[in-house]
Order: C-alpha cells, then sequence, then structure tokens
C-alpha cells in the first residue's frame, strides 16, 4: 500500500541499501576517477604556477580563470541537462578534460612553460564544469528509488569526499619537486578511465521532448530558488560564508612559506578537509539527519568559519591538518544538508537547472573565493587574510540566521508546500511525481555527476 504523501517515507533497511542497484556502484565508481584526476590538476596547477610566479595573487587567478567562464555559462548547462541525455553530456565533459590535461602536461614539458596557457586551460576546465555539474547532479535521482534518494546522496558525497582525500596525496606525491607532467598526464588518464566507466551504465535515457524555450525554462529554475527561502538561504549561505572563509587557495604559500614544506604535505593539506568530510559522511550515512536541519546547516557554517580562524593562525603542520579535517567535518554538514534539500524540493524535470543556478552559488563561492583569497594575501598578507575571512564567515552565519527564518525553522527535508507553509505554489513549476515506493529500476534520465 503506497505511503500517504503526509507520512514520512519508510526508512530503508540498510544505509547501504543504494548500492544494491548495480548502476549507482557503477556510477560512483567512474565518479572516483573523475574526482581523483580533477583533484590531481588542482594540486599541480596551484604548485606549479607558485613556482613560477613566487606570487599568491596568480594562485587567486587561478580560480578567477575558472570562474569567469563557470558563472556564465552555468546556466545553460542546467538547460542543456535538462534537455539532452545527461550521461552523454558527463561522458563528453570526461574527454574535454582528458583532453585539456594533455595540453597542460605537453606545455609543462617547455623549460618556462607559459602562464597564459595554463590560465587557457584553468579556463576550458571552468566551461566543461558548466556543463558536466548541472547534468551529474541531476542525473543521481534516475539510479535509485525515491525512497532511498536521502541515502543515496548522503554516499553521493561520501564517495566525492574520500576521492578527494585520495587525489590530492597522488597529485602530490606524482609532482614530487618538478613532475607536473607527469601529473596531468595521470590525471587525463583519470579522466579517461571515468569515460570508460559511464559507457558501461545501463541506463540510456534519450533527449527529452517538448522542452520550453531556453529564457523562459531558466527563469523557471531560478524562480523556482526565489520561492523557496530555504533553499535560497542555504544557497546564499554557502556562497558568503566560502567566498569570504575559503582559503584553499593559499594551501601552496602555507605549506612553502609557513610550515617550510614541499608539494607532498600541499597535497596532504588539501586532503585534510575531506578527511574531516569523508568522516562526517560515513556517520550521516549511518545516522542521516532527520529533525532539525535549518539549525544544522547554521552550525555546520558557524564550525566552519571558527576553524578557518584557527587554522589561519597555525604554524603547526599537525595542528594546521587538524583544523582543515575539523573545516571539513562541519561543511559536510552543510553540504549534506543543501544538496538533500535541492534534490528533495525540486521536481526533476527541472532539478538541471535548479543545480545549474546552485553550482553558480558554488562555483562563485569556491573559485571566485580563491580569486579573493589571492588579492587579500597579497595586500595584507596571507595570516591576516585566512583570520579576516573566517571572522566574515561567522558574521554571515549571524546574518543569514536573521535574514531567513524559513531556513532556521526549517525541520524536516519536504517540498516547500509543506516545509515552509503560508509559501503560494508557483503555477510555473510542474509538480513532482510522487516516487514509486520499492521501485527498482531507474527512471529514464541522463547522467553523472561530478
Amino acid at each position: 500500500m503506497a505511503t500517504p504523501a503526509s507520512a514520512d517515507p519508510p526508512l530503508p533497511t540498510s544505509p547501504f541499501a543504494p548500492f544494491r542497484h548495480g548502476d549507482f556502484t557503477l556510477y560512483q565508481l567512474a565518479r572516483v576517477f573523475l574526482i581523483v584526476g580533477g583533484q590531481m590538476f588542482i594540486v599541480a596547477l596551484q604548485w606549479q604556477v607558485y613556482a613560477l610566479t613566487d606570487s599568491r595573487f596568480h594562485l587567486g587567478m587561478i580560480g578567477l580563470a575558472q570562474f569567469l567562464p563557470n558563472v556564465l555559462l552555468s546556466l545553460v548547462g542546467g538547460h542543456v541537462a535538462d534537455r539532452l541525455n545527461r550521461r552523454k553530456i558527463v561522458m563528453a565533459c570526461a574527454w574535454a578534460s582528458a583532453a585539456t590535461g594533455a595540453l597542460l602536461a605537453w606545455e609543462s614539458t617547455h623549460p618556462r612553460p607559459s602562464l597564459a596557457v595554463i590560465y587557457i586551460a584553468c579556463g576550458l576546465l571552468g566551461t566543461i564544469r558548466a556543463f558536466s555539474a548541472p547534468a551529474g547532479t541531476a542525473f543521481l535521482p534516475a539510479l535509485v528509488p525515491g525512497a532511498i534518494l536521502p541515502g543515496a546522496i548522503t554516499w553521493h558525497l561520501t564517495v566525492f569526499q574520500l576521492a578527494t582525500i585520495v587525489g590530492p596525496a597522488i597529485g602530490g606525491f606524482i609532482y614530487g619537486g618538478t613532475h607536473a607532467s607527469r601529473t596531468y598526464a595521470a590525471g587525463a588518464a583519470f579522466y579517461g578511465a571515468a569515460f570508460l566507466g559511464m559507457a558501461l551504465l545501463r541506463v540510456r535515457p534519450g533527449p527529452r521532448s517538448g522542452q520550453e524555450p531556453f529564457e523562459r525554462a531558466v527563469k523557471a529554475g531560478i524562480r523556482h530558488v526565489w520561492t523557496d527561502r530555504r533553499l535560497l538561504g542555504a544557497m546564499s549561505l554557502d556562497l558568503f560564508a566560502v567566498l569570504l572563509g575559503g582559503a584553499t587557495a593559499l594551501l601552496p604559500a602555507i605549506a612553502r612559506d609557513i610550515l617550510h614544506r614541499g608539494p607532498e604535505v600541499l597535497g596532504m593539506l588539501r586532503s585534510a578537509p575531506s578527511v574531516g568530510a569523508g568522516l562526517m559522511a560515513v556517520l550521516l550515512a549511518f545516522h542521516p539527519l532527520r529533525r532539525r536541519i535549518g539549525a544544522w546547516i547554521l552550525g555546520g557554517v558557524l564550525v566552519f568559519g571558527v576553524a578557518t580562524i584557527g587554522f589561519g593562525c597555525s604554524t603547526s603542520l599537525w595542528l594546521t591538518a587538524a583544523l582543515l579535517i575539523l573545516s571539513g567535518g562541519a561543511d559536510m554538514v552543510s553540504v549534506t544538508v543543501r544538496h538533500t534539500l535541492i534534490q528533495v524540493a525540486t521536481p526533476d524535470a527541472m532539478r538541471g537547472r535548479v543545480s545549474s543556478v546552485s553550482m553558480v552559488f558554488i562555483n562563485t563561492s569556491n573559485e571566485l573565493g580563491e580569486f579573493e583569497s589571492g588579492v587579500t594575501a597579497h595586500w595584507w598578507g596571507t595570516t591576516p587574510a585566512i583570520v579576516v575571512g573566517g571572522i566574515g564567515t561567522c558574521v554571515v552565519v549571524a546574518l543569514w540566521t536573521a535574514l531567513f527564518p524559513d531556513l532556521r525553522r526549517a525541520d524536516r527535508f519536504e517540498p516547500a508546500s509543506t516545509g515552509t507553509p503560508g509559501t503560494p505554489p508557483d503555477p510555473s513549476i510542474p509538480a513532482a511525481p510522487p516516487a514509486a515506493e520499492g521501485a527498482s529500476s531507474p527512471a529514464p534520465d541522463g547522467t553523472s555527476s561530478g
């Protein structure tokens, strides 16, 4: 018998229930290759640019070069993800990322690699992500029944964090002192493996028909986020908190100038937040958040800000690593709430567009945050830039607690019509179809998330 809409969905018998679906498992393996390859690129780019320029400003330029095409094309990417085969989109993006890695590997064989070529490659990676991220995020619900989707999302995030632990460590080890070209080539090989993994998936949905024009479709996605104040509050909280508090672009300066270590330690420091996030993700897989989700997301971002302040003041390798681990665990709480809200509160026909709106917020906070970190460190020095950013994150949490009462009072993961009483439904947004209880085959639609 179907469960009434007002009742809580039946709980899965095992936290490992999503892995009983073969396509979900294969998809996560492909994502491991995607993420490890991308993280290897990041480590090589940051260390190589810092070695060439000795400039924290140029470290920030890596983020800016990726941010500009990404933010300009993310909404286009979301529209494409809702019209075309999402699996093929991610496969094409994996191939393009491998080709970009080959370009970087070739350029790095020159005695003096060109910064212009490196920044162009960063722009290409940002363009690729504008299409791969919405398609990949929107693809996940096609792989598991709706009843176990929240658990699948948690494992989806767990896999990301575990791969983000491994990727920088491998990249730093391969780089050694001068082997940028080897690191890029190895990262390109991981993208090639991801392409093959995606090709083996059995879900092969065709493109959607009868879609609305681009401008109207994008406006509908933006309107959906704007009318659900929980989504808007969660996305904008992440934007401003990470824009101010994110300091990963400065890790090469911290590793070399403060801790007096090499690229191997840079790889370890880049992995540290993902260690904390991975541990938290596993904990949430076995003990998922079910109540007071608004308090959890605000508290997680507050702890992230406090840990960032301590990280900026640290001169000890192990204390720095411990605080990065703490910041990663706290960030994972907010990421889990935000991702689950997006999937649960968004109809499938709009998931690509809403995911692209989320990507605009996320990429603005990440890539533009890296640029902001590089500029402020260039002006004030590394330590003051990080500490001021952490304080700014804590201030943002206080402001958002007052400005977004719907987010603060949010209790459960549910659509806005039930989770936020008093919000009128938007007639331009199609209703989410109820998930069939116990459905075992993936819904027809697209592919992969990175």
